[in-house]
């Protein structure tokens, strides 16, 4: 994701004064005594009840709908020609309607509850319509708590106590204007965020970042956070003098109704806060920081009589570049300074409510504002991420991790605690910053080296499980538990460091298996001395198959394994692997490294060493032939010598096995219907990693017998042993290495970075380059050519080879 500088985003940033000017006179500002009338209508429908109560509701729809007839003022008046002065009978409107509300709110109680002269029906429509006046609570409330003097400040706060919300105080001038648009204001809605998933994540926010701001403020001063100067003290007093006040007139149910109804005005005002900043993002800039306020991150509207009827609400993109500014004296800005709403924000709200429909509407103009004020931010996914905004030191991490992984995206978002792994000394030691060499490319090769060296020599298996055994754990669930939690961090780790290229895939392959191996090595020792004193000699071998076992492994692998015992009763081996294979399943959810374990399947039959040699000489499938020869012990419990058993009875097998002759013949089948080489096709195509590996498979089988060495699961040590052994040319055997590790890279690197629904065409060229620094190119295009080539000249060598050994085949049969 490309920096932001002043220099290079946006459209114009001075404040444009759109239609003329507005003077100030006591004429324009008598518009803003017309929300007043609602107090009348509310006085009269308490006492006479009715038809009169219609009348705050008609009041309602007329604010609803009279834009329509009344249309825009664009007009401002000019804050630095109008000295406040000037403004007195605008403010005089202000502080009368926070006068008239209390004593409007407590008649209308006293009527209802204690006079009693309504009926049910009409005590509820009365109710409805103090909950719908209420809304403009916040509204004045708002304009008051932003100004100089400090009596009108705490009125603001008497009135927001009034509905159950005086931290809005707090909250609204210090964090929210602090950190509007950026992830971790809770006030500022990410764009494909529904307002239902965004409400109950602004209210606990919003009040948690209130109090800790409050006890920083105090503890900057060394005070305690209960010190009488903590302002949540007046809240809870200005709150319960409110609460008092209701249950005195009513008793505890209507305490409870008047709670339910503080609720939903304090929801009508979050639909607001939603409308206001939905989608929009202020951009982090090179230096780390993000960039100032500006008119464009906030919506705007400027349909008149709302704004009359709300004091300006809808110039909301002035009050946070001028917060303190009065509401007359608010600018309305045009389309190049802000973007503007299709409707007031009142019909945005109630669009609001349907997600669908809120999303159709705003998602295009959210983009439309991002191509037209930042073009060149080409990726906004860690900006509409929920994780950096529980993370926001690690912004710069997220944004690099976003733009080039999306799978390691998804881990984060998943769980965001994996960025913590990235502060671990271990990890900063590795990554060396950039500058301390004298150029780029050093500074790239003793990364390289570096990891390199750690995770291939110095971190081996041993060294994971002395780390993972100093962490406390009880029991075999806190071992699993902990197995799986350092697992995720070092995959994480490892994700990174090949995102950056500080480790091949192959490398991280071989990183991966040593980790796979650890955890498991961990929890199993954990079930064993859970057993312990139980067993009565003999033991029993873990064997894994696949990629783990050739070190070849990546992300959400199946972990495919056995288990064979020897010397010792079947009951407690048997007992003692179905308890292997219970927490093993535990161990592999929510996982990085494992795929979940199927639901429903069954575990694999325990044999003896004797049972298992015999079922593969005399009757075992080519398919679990295949299967062994890229196989390993990775634990053994009770006889140690049970490992070395094992590997005798998997070369006794691939050389005698009963399926072995179907199995080469299989092997030396060509491929059929192989589709053209891509990069999404390495697996089938012709000379892909399945060729390539079917090649160094019917070696291994063919000359297991006479040379152990070959035993090995992997191809690329297969393949170079046959070329020095001279079973087949030197150059076609290093071509073919070269192959596998060709395939290896790019099957790595899809499988750490890549989604499932990852396409060739779509994806960030951020990622392209990943992909293919990781396979040694330059750019994506020359990793395209090269997959051409590669394959096309190991499908030439596998050729070859295949016509090769079919002549030997035919002259050992003639003599």
């Amino acid at each position: 994701m490309a920096g932001y500088s002043a220099e290079s985003g946006g459209l114009g940033a001075g404040t444009a004064v759109t239609g003329g000017a507005i003077q100030p006179s006591i004429w324009n500002a008598l518009l803003y005594f017309t929300p007043l009338a609602i107090f009348p209508l509310l006085a009269n429908a308490a006492i006479n009840g009715g038809w009169w109560i219609a009348a705050p509701f008609a009041y309602f729809l007329f604010g609803d709908y009279s834009d329509i007839i009344f249309g825009t003022e664009k007009r401002n008046m000019d804050p630095e020609k109008t000295p406040e002065t000037r403004l007195f009978w605008y403010r005089l409107s202000l502080w009368m309607w926070a006068a008239l509300w209390p004593v409007t709110f407590v008649f209308s109680l006293w009527q209802i509850l204690v006079v009693g002269n309504l009926s049910t029906l009409e005590t509820v429509l009365v109710a409805v319509a103090l909950a719908g006046a209420a809304q403009t609570i916040f509204i004045v409330g708002h304009e008051l708590i932003h100004q100089r003097s400090v009596w009108e400040r705490r009125v603001g706060e008497l009135l927001l106590a009034n509905m159950s919300y005086p931290q809005y105080a707090t909250e609204h001038v210090y964090v929210h204007h602090n950190l509007v648009c950026m992830p971790e204001d809770p006030g500022s809605a990410p764009k494909g965020v529904s307002f239902w998933r965004y409400l109950p994540r602004d209210l606990a926010g919003s009040f948690v970042k209130a109090w800790r701001f409050e006890r920083n403020r105090l503890a900057r001063r060394h005070l305690p956070v209960w010190h009488y100067t903590n302002p949540f003290w007046r809240y809870l007093v200005e709150t319960g003098a409110w609460y008092a006040l209701v249950y005195w007139m009513g008793g505890p149910w209507v305490l409870l109704i008047f709670a339910v109804l503080c609720l939903a005005v304090i929801t009508s005002m979050k639909i607001i806060n939603y409308v206001q900043h939905y989608g929009l993002r202020r951009i982090r800039m090179r230096d780390g920081r993000f960039e100032g306020i500006r008119p464009r991150h906030s919506w705007s509207a400027a349909d008149k009589v709302t704004n009359l009827l709300h004091y300006n609400m809808q110039r909301h993109p002035d009050h946070h570049t001028a917060p303190s500014r009065p509401y007359p004296l608010l600018q309305h800005h045009g389309e190049s300074e802000a973007p503007q709403l299709p409707g007031s924000y009142v019909k945005m709200a109630g669009l609001a409510m349907a997600p669908r429909r809120w999303f159709e509407t705003m998602d295009p103009l959210v983009d439309r504002w991002r191509a037209n004020f930042y073009p060149q931010i080409d990726d906004w996914a860690v900006y509409d991420s929920s994780v950096s905004a529980e993370r926001p030191e690690a912004f710069d991490a997220l944004a690099e991790i976003f733009g080039a992984a999306p799978r390691l995206a998804e881990w984060c978002n998943r769980a965001p605690e994996l960025l913590d792994s990235l502060r671990e000394r271990e990890f900063a030691d590795l990554d060396l910053p950039d500058g301390f060499g004298p150029d780029p490319e050093f500074e790239a090769i003793a990364r390289h080296g570096i990891a390199l060296l750690y995770w291939t020599r110095e971190f081996g298996v041993p060294e994971m499980r002395e780390r993972i055994a100093d962490y406390p754990f009880q029991g075999v669930k806190e071992a699993v538990e902990t197995a799986r939690n350092w697992s995720n961090d070092k995959v994480f780790q490892i994700g990174v460091l090949t995102m950056r290229g500080n480790l091949s895939p192959v490398e991280a392959g071989i990183a991966l298996s040593n980790i796979a191996e650890a955890s498991i090595a961990s929890v199993l020792s954990a079930v064993e001395e859970d057993f312990a004193g139980r067993g009565v000699g003999g033991g029993v071998a873990v064997v894994v198959q696949g990629d783990f076992a050739s070190g070849d492994a990546a992300p959400g692998a199946e972990l495919d394994l056995f288990f064979v015992y020897d010397r010792g009763p079947a009951e407690y081996y048997e007992a003692l692997c179905r308890r292997f294979l219970e927490e093993l399943d535990a161990l592999s959810r929510d996982n990085l490294l494992f795929a979940p374990v199927p639901r429903g399947r069954k575990g694999r039959a325990v044999l003896t060493l004797d049972d298992f040699t015999e079922r593969h000489r005399t009757s075992g499938l080519a398919s679990e032939l295949l299967e062994l020869t890229r196989a390993r012990c990775v634990f053994k419990s009770g006889d140690a010598g049970i490992g070395d058993r094992f590997d005798e009875a998997r070369r006794e097998i691939l050389t005698h096995g009963a399926a072995r002759a179907a199995l080469i013949a299989l092997l030396r089948k060509a491929t059929e219907n192989a589709p053209e080489p891509g990069l999404l096709s390495i697996d089938d195509m012709h000379g892909g990693f399945r060729d390539v590996d079917r090649a160094a498979r019917f070696l291994q089988l063919t000359h297991v017998g006479d040379a152990p060495e070959v035993l090995v699961p992997d191809a690329v040590s297969v393949l170079r042993t046959a070329g020095a052994r001279g079973w087949i040319p030197a150059d076609a055997a290093e071509r073919l290495a070269h192959a596998a590790r060709q395939w290896q890279n790019l099957r790595g690197i899809l499988r750490l970075v890549a989604t499932d629904d990852f396409a060739v065409d779509t994806v960030g060229p951020k990622v392209k380059a990943v992909i293919a620094r990781s396979c040694g190119m330059d750019d994506f295009g020359a990793l395209r050519t090269a997959i051409r080539e590669t394959a096309s000249r190991a499908a030439a060598d596998i050729d070859a080879l295949e016509g090769m050994h079919s002549n030997r085949f035919r002259e050992r049969r003639k003599s």
